[in-house]
């Protein structure tokens, strides 16, 4: 595989630092000019492709995040987002009535969970359940529940 130019390498760089091509080019030296000449070139060469792995994978080793640590996260993340909290009033006064800190955010940490563990089922699979809905009724009457 060829060995990137200077410029080329200081594109790579520049762009693993913000991800903007735009500002990667500025300051790797190309012209704005060509911007997207200049980026379609770049960015079809295999070479710079192999670059832009490399480099994310060596700060990804960088950071040194555990399994562990990621899973012990999102947990945290569920379990403060659905737990129960009081409604108050307009005035902050406790009505007696209870709601989800953050049901989306939870969700969401859930979720995330799941496919991190690998918790997936498939369509083919055949499965004795059927999927439950999440219903609210936070902002209904006690006498309509």
């Amino acid at each position: 595989m060829k060995q990137l130019t200077k410029q080329q390498k200081l594109f790579v760089s520049e762009y693993i630092k913000s991800l903007d091509t735009e500002k990667a080019l500025k300051k790797a030296g190309y012209k704005l000019k060509n911007q997207d000449k200049n980026l379609t070139k770049l960015l079809y060469k295999p070479e710079i492709i192999t670059a832009i792995k490399n480099e994310l994978k060596h700060q990804i080793d960088i950071l040194n995040v555990s399994k562990g640590y990621v899973i012990q996260k999102l947990l945290q993340i569920a379990e403060f987002s659905l737990e129960e909290e009081d409604i108050l009033d307009k005035d902050g006064n406790i009505t007696g009535k209870r709601k989800l800190r953050d049901a989306s955010a939870g969700l969401k940490a859930l979720e995330s969970l799941c496919k991190y563990l690998g918790f997936t089922v498939s369509k083919d699979e055949n499965t004795d359940y059927t999927e439950a809905k999440i219903i609210t009724i936070s902002n209904l009457d006690d006498e309509k529940i």
